[in-house]
Protein backbone atom coordinates (compact mmCIF):
# COMPACT_ATOMS: atom_id res chain seq x y z
CA UNK A 1 0.00 0.00 0.00
CA UNK A 2 1.15 3.03 -0.83
CA UNK A 3 1.70 6.28 1.21
CA UNK A 4 -1.01 8.88 0.54
CA UNK A 5 -0.23 11.65 -1.39
CA UNK A 6 0.11 15.26 -0.13
CA UNK A 7 -3.10 16.27 -1.53
CA UNK A 8 -4.48 12.97 0.50
CA UNK A 9 -3.66 13.99 3.32
CA UNK A 10 -4.17 17.81 2.70
CA UNK A 11 -7.86 16.36 2.49
CA UNK A 12 -7.72 14.72 6.29
CA UNK A 13 -6.32 17.16 7.43
CA UNK A 14 -9.14 19.79 5.90
CA UNK A 15 -12.04 17.28 7.27
CA UNK A 16 -9.74 17.69 10.84
CA UNK A 17 -10.14 21.51 10.33
CA UNK A 18 -13.87 21.23 9.88
CA UNK A 19 -14.51 19.76 13.14
CA UNK A 20 -12.98 22.28 15.25
CA UNK A 21 -14.76 25.10 16.30
CA UNK A 22 -15.17 28.26 14.76
CA UNK A 23 -14.15 30.40 17.77
CA UNK A 24 -11.00 28.59 18.21
CA UNK A 25 -9.85 29.75 14.10
CA UNK A 26 -9.58 33.22 16.53
CA UNK A 27 -6.36 35.05 16.05
CA UNK A 28 -4.88 32.13 14.08
CA UNK A 29 -4.83 34.54 11.07
CA UNK A 30 -1.61 33.21 9.15
CA UNK A 31 -3.85 29.98 9.11
CA UNK A 32 -3.00 26.31 8.72
CA UNK A 33 -0.46 24.75 6.51
CA UNK A 34 0.26 21.59 5.00
CA UNK A 35 4.08 21.86 4.18
CA UNK A 36 5.66 19.32 2.30
CA UNK A 37 9.05 18.38 3.75
CA UNK A 38 10.38 16.37 6.61
CA UNK A 39 10.87 18.39 10.01
CA UNK A 40 13.60 16.80 11.93
CA UNK A 41 13.97 18.28 15.80
CA UNK A 42 16.60 19.89 16.57
CA UNK A 43 17.31 18.64 20.10
CA UNK A 44 16.56 15.49 18.19
CA UNK A 45 19.30 12.63 17.79
CA UNK A 46 18.20 12.14 13.84
CA UNK A 47 15.32 9.86 14.80
CA UNK A 48 12.81 12.90 16.38
CA UNK A 49 10.16 14.51 13.81
CA UNK A 50 7.64 17.24 14.06
CA UNK A 51 4.50 16.65 13.10
CA UNK A 52 2.90 20.40 13.40
CA UNK A 53 4.07 23.20 14.59
CA UNK A 54 3.01 26.67 16.29
CA UNK A 55 4.01 29.73 15.27
CA UNK A 56 3.48 33.05 16.12
CA UNK A 57 5.45 36.16 14.88
CA UNK A 58 5.23 39.60 14.34
CA UNK A 59 2.33 39.42 11.53
CA UNK A 60 0.65 36.47 12.94
CA UNK A 61 -0.26 33.19 14.28
CA UNK A 62 -0.62 29.90 12.11
CA UNK A 63 -0.20 25.78 12.33
CA UNK A 64 1.80 23.84 10.11
CA UNK A 65 1.67 20.20 9.29
CA UNK A 66 4.75 18.33 7.91
CA UNK A 67 3.50 15.98 5.45
CA UNK A 68 7.00 14.34 4.94
CA UNK A 69 7.83 14.29 8.81
CA UNK A 70 4.18 12.33 8.56
CA UNK A 71 5.59 10.29 5.95
CA UNK A 72 8.55 9.22 8.18
CA UNK A 73 6.93 8.62 10.86
CA UNK A 74 3.46 6.83 9.66
CA UNK A 75 4.84 5.23 6.54
CA UNK A 76 3.35 1.82 7.62
CA UNK A 77 -0.14 3.11 9.07
CA UNK A 78 -3.30 2.93 6.94
CA UNK A 79 -5.11 5.45 5.74
CA UNK A 80 -7.63 5.40 9.18
CA UNK A 81 -4.56 5.36 11.45
CA UNK A 82 -2.80 8.46 9.62
CA UNK A 83 -5.75 10.41 9.19
CA UNK A 84 -6.34 10.09 13.21
CA UNK A 85 -2.37 11.32 13.68
CA UNK A 86 -3.00 14.37 11.56
CA UNK A 87 -6.57 15.30 13.53
CA UNK A 88 -4.25 14.45 16.71
CA UNK A 89 -1.68 16.82 15.45
CA UNK A 90 -3.81 19.54 14.70
CA UNK A 91 -5.58 19.55 17.77
CA UNK A 92 -1.96 19.29 19.57
CA UNK A 93 -1.37 22.33 17.62
CA UNK A 94 -4.89 24.18 18.48
CA UNK A 95 -4.04 23.53 21.96
CA UNK A 96 -0.82 25.39 21.93
CA UNK A 97 -3.24 28.35 20.59
CA UNK A 98 -5.45 28.58 22.80
CA UNK A 99 -3.10 28.14 25.69
CA UNK A 100 -1.31 30.67 24.08
CA UNK A 101 -4.16 33.54 24.39
CA UNK A 102 -5.29 32.17 27.52
CA UNK A 103 -1.62 33.29 28.75
CA UNK A 104 -0.99 29.02 29.59
CA UNK A 105 2.34 27.22 29.37
CA UNK A 106 1.02 23.61 30.37
CA UNK A 107 1.15 22.04 27.08
CA UNK A 108 4.87 23.80 26.17
CA UNK A 109 5.89 22.32 29.67
CA UNK A 110 4.29 18.59 28.44
CA UNK A 111 6.46 19.29 25.51
CA UNK A 112 9.44 20.04 27.63
CA UNK A 113 8.99 16.84 29.82
CA UNK A 114 8.41 14.49 26.43
CA UNK A 115 11.59 15.69 25.69
CA UNK A 116 13.50 14.95 28.40
CA UNK A 117 12.25 11.63 28.49
CA UNK A 118 12.62 10.39 24.67
CA UNK A 119 17.00 12.01 25.91
CA UNK A 120 16.60 9.82 28.70
CA UNK A 121 15.50 6.75 26.60
CA UNK A 122 18.06 7.83 23.80
CA UNK A 123 20.92 7.30 26.14
CA UNK A 124 20.01 4.31 27.86
CA UNK A 125 19.61 2.90 23.97
CA UNK A 126 22.58 4.17 22.90
CA UNK A 127 24.99 4.44 26.39
CA UNK A 128 23.07 1.75 29.02
CA UNK A 129 23.74 4.85 31.45
CA UNK A 130 21.37 7.65 32.27
CA UNK A 131 20.40 10.86 30.31
CA UNK A 132 21.36 13.17 33.62
CA UNK A 133 25.46 10.91 33.61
Amino acid sequence: MAFPTIDEVQEMLEAACEEIPEAFYDELNLGIHLESEALLHPEGHGDLYILGQYSVNLIGCQISIFYGSFKAVFADADRDELSRQVKETLLHEFRHHMERRAGERDLEIEDEEELASYHHDYALRVGGKDASG
